[in-house]
């Protein structure tokens, strides 16, 4: 289905760079740019007083942590299977409960790391994804050919993080945070790129804003990947 409407996206004129972009198209990055900005504001936000009020640390071992850590599963299932099903309304409504949710499963990173490597690693993550985003928006190669060896990257960090939690090796995890900083700078070049090709001028209102809230969470999601393995490799922590 995505190549199709890449391909359909492209046979309409969609456009290769930021020359010559329609408004339309403008309008519509900008629409998911917006979401996924505003997003990541709120995790930070939420995961900031998560840790300050002491919030994080009350439900730490305790059952309600492993909510708090398994229901942003079930919104984004809900979001990427779903979508098509409900309204406009309870798409936003998910998305931003699901980025406060995450905000409150990362609220551990401020007890863990100093603030000032926090930012720093924030800045550098943001410079790096900036500059991969921009490019899969005007290059001209097809990025769709690498979507299958991302993927197979992504399905491996999975696989090498949960064989971790129980051998527990600094060098594994070494390892997979830079493969993981490799595959999500690759998957935001790419996730870019696709929300770019099957962009299709025309629809209505409540398709197109179904159509950016998956794609902010598909950028929402790079982000905060390669924020968290920079954040592995390069964070001060607290002594």
């Amino acid at each position: 289905m995505g190549n199709y409407l890449a391909n359909e996206a492209r046979e309409k004129g969609a456009p290769a760079g930021l020359d010559g972009v329609d408004p339309d198209l403008r309008q519509y990055i900008l629409r998911v740019y917006s979401y996924m900005a505003w997003g990541l504001a709120l995790t930070s936000l939420i995961a900031y007083i998560g840790a300050t009020s002491g919030f994080y640390s009350s439900v730490a071992g305790t059952p309600l942590f492993w909510v708090v850590l398994l229901a942003p599963l079930g919104l984004v299932m809900l979001l990427s299977f779903r979508i098509e099903r409900i309204s406009l309304g309870a798409a936003q409504i998910s998305f931003w409960a699901y980025a406060a949710l995450v905000g409150l499963s990362l609220s551990g990173i401020f007890l863990v790391y100093t603030g000032e490597s926090i930012a720093r690693v924030f800045l550098i993550s943001a410079a790096t994804y900036g500059a991969t985003s921009i490019y899969g928006y005007t290059t001209r190669a097809d990025l769709s050919r690498f979507g299958s060896f991302l993927f197979m990257g992504l399905f491996g960090i999975v696989i090498a993080g949960l064989v971790n939690l129980f051998v527990a090796s600094t060098a594994l995890q070494f390892v997979v945070s830079v493969i993981g900083v490799l595959v999500f700078t690759g998957l935001t070049a790419y996730d870019t790129q696709r929300i770019r090709d099957i962009y299709i001028a025309g629809e209505d209102d409540v398709i197109a804003g179904k159509k950016a809230i998956l794609g902010a969470l598909a950028l929402y999601l790079d982000f905060l990947n390669i924020f968290l393995m920079l954040l592995r490799l390069f964070g001060g922590r607290r002594r």
